[in-house]
């Protein structure tokens, strides 16, 4: 799993657009290995992108859970700590 495409789903507030749309990128750029497509790859690297962003819009839109939304910046907080911790050696 790509480590720049965070966890989206059940938080609070929930996902934005924008951050539906940089995960969809960084999906993208992983799979094709392209981080910029060249002149002939573009339409289809933006069709890709627009696609994997509705997918995931859906996706969120349909999922259902009964646990409490996530904080954002306790995430983000834990996160933090897990990387000072891997990366302190």
């Amino acid at each position: 799993m790509c480590r720049n495409i965070k966890p989206l789903y059940n938080f609070d507030p929930p996902a934005t657009e924008a951050e539906i749309h940089a995960a969809a990128l960084q999906y993208v750029r992983k799979v094709s290995g392209f981080n910029k497509p060249s002149q002939a790859n573009e339409l289809a690297f933006v069709a890709a992108i627009e696609k994997i962003t509705a997918a995931t819009q859906a996706l969120l839109d349909a999922l259902e859970t009964s646990a409490a939304p996530k904080n954002r910046e306790e995430e983000a907080a834990k996160a933090r700590a897990r990387s000072a911790k891997r990366f302190s050696a």
